[in-house]
């Protein structure tokens, strides 16, 4: 026999084995292509049950988020309803209920406009955590624990309580931070049904580090300060390091607000915000989603390169102590798998209000991406597609339970 056919026979052999076999052997894990270079498996080939993940996907289909689809409207519906609640940014109407199931880094299933731009909301966030990851990873920002005030100069640390929040606790939404940006007071953000607006306001704020608190105008003071760190846009940043090296689209867009335009070394530049909750943020596909949600489950690389530092991914899936199913923002975790009963422990999510959502779940290599479902649906959505894994776990007694 030739070498050439000893080669063909290899070859043959190679190509019949299944993927899990071929991971056993060494075989390097599967990356897309720039898009829309991806390719396709059936359920089969990546070990999954074909009927259970449509099942799955029509779980999803029927638990579309409720109410209009004209997100201009539902802002002042929801969140314009607060103290300063006037919109400053873009808004657009959504699409359909979407999603994409990616398993060993292929595409598996798809439903509803998976290359629509749609706005993301707050899974904004985790493209904001990840240009301050960046800049770790370069030293541009050496120590997270560090105060962030020697890097903002314009005042906006400058007060006793903001001079001691560092990185960390922007990061994790601890910090508490005192003040208005964007003609944006920290307490018109979600204030607290339960405490007279006018007590709320003049609270002694809470050491940085003690509390948590989910609050869009001190995610958008992170925004600020890595833009002052960057000194460019920093959706050139993401594009230059992360979106391009993954392949994505060219058809995402992040955003700010109208009257978020800052001079910046004798250049007009606008500072991002972390979240569609006066508008703005990221405007993206849930096929550029699904990439992201595999460079983080892959732990930043993709092929050859770490673009993410596999210790910026520690720090970002690290609990944070006061709110320990949150990491660096936005990683949603499953700490004592409190939030995704259904879902293994080491599942991460990526959310933000629509619901959008991009979990990661590296028992399985598997991404969920899914747009515009009810967010008490989340789970039994996970809990359908890990049934469908052939070697997963099955719901007790082979049957789902009832989601409203």
């Amino acid at each position: 026999m030739t070498s050439r056919s000893i080669s063909r026979v290899a070859l043959a052999v190679l190509l019949s084995l299944p993927i899990a076999a071929l991971r056993s052997q060494g075989a390097p894990p599967y990356y897309p292509g720039p898009h829309p270079d991806w390719e396709r498996r059936t359920p089969a080939q990546v070990g999954m049950n074909a009927l259970l993940l449509e099942a799955a996907i029509a779980f999803a289909r029927e638990r579309e988020t409720p109410g209009t689809r004209d997100l201009e409207a539902a802002h002042y519906l929801t969140f314009g309803r607060e103290p300063h609640g006037e919109p400053i940014g873009p808004f657009q109407v959504r699409g359909d209920p979407t999603g994409v199931i990616v398993r060993r880094g292929y595409l598996v299933a798809e439903w509803g406009e998976p290359d629509r731009v749609d706005m993301t909301f707050s899974a904004t966030k985790s493209f904001l955590s990840t240009v301050v990851g960046l800049a770790f990873d370069r030293g541009l920002i050496p120590d997270l624990s560090a105060p962030v005030r020697p890097f903002v100069t314009t005042g906006e640390f400058d007060s006793e309580h903001n001079r001691a929040i560092a990185w960390d606790h922007l990061l994790r939404q601890t910090s508490d931070w005192e003040g208005t940006l964007w003609d944006k007071p920290d307490w018109a953000d979600r204030p607290p049904a339960s405490q007279p607006l006018a007590e709320y306001v003049a609270r002694k704020h809470n050491p940085p580090g003690t509390s948590y608190k989910y609050n869009d105008v001190r995610v958008n003071v992170l925004a600020y300060a890595a833009l002052m760190v960057w000194r460019r846009p920093l959706p050139q940043v993401l594009r230059e390091y992360v979106m391009d090296p993954i392949g994505a689209s060219g058809t995402w867009r992040w955003v700010g607000y109208e009257n978020s335009w800052v001079n910046l070394d004798g250049v007009m530049v606008q500072s991002v915000s972390g979240g569609g909750h006066w508008g703005g943020g990221m405007f993206i596909s849930a096929h550029d989603q699904a990439r992201f949600g595999l460079l983080t489950l892959r732990r930043g690389k993709w092929r050859d390169r770490q673009i993410l530092s596999d210790r910026w991914v520690t720090l970002a899936l690290t609990p944070t102590p006061v709110q320990e199913d949150y990491g660096f923002m936005n990683w949603f975790l499953n700490t004592g798998k409190r939030r995704w009963p259904s879902a293994p422990e080491s599942t991460f999510c990526h959310l933000g209000s629509g619901t959008n959502m991009i979990c990661a779940l590296p028992e399985y290599d598997l991404v969920v991406v899914a747009r515009w479902l009810r967010g008490n649906a989340v789970d039994g959505l996970l809990q359908r597609v890990v049934a469908a894994i052939r070697d997963g776990p099955r719901p007790a007694g082979g049957r789902y339970p009832e989601q409203p």
